[in-house]
């Protein structure tokens, strides 16, 4: 463990109760402020992937399909080109 962090643990085990508490809610809020951006982040990936189905950009497939389409890529990368060699 780092230094600084075994500094700062010390250090928060030296504040009484009230202390901590208010501290507590001082990372929570952190947490939370990132957390929004997260969720930004995936509220505005979800409706990009969700306008490619409704505009016909893309087309949806089975779960089933789509393990079969990832085993035949991964089964193309294993066997080389050129030599049909398991690389």
């Amino acid at each position: 463990m780092a230094s600084k962090l075994q500094d700062y643990i010390a250090a928060g085990r030296a504040l009484d109760l009230e202390e901590r508490e208010i501290a507590a809610l001082a990372l929570q809020q952190v947490d939370e402020t990132e957390q929004s951006e997260v969720d930004a982040a995936w509220d505005e990936t979800i409706d990009c992937r969700l306008d490619e189905v409704l505009s016909g950009e893309v087309e949806l497939v089975s779960g089933w399909e789509t393990i079969a389409i990832a085993r035949a890529r991964s089964a193309a990368r294993r066997v080389g080109p050129a030599t049909g060699r398991v690389v």
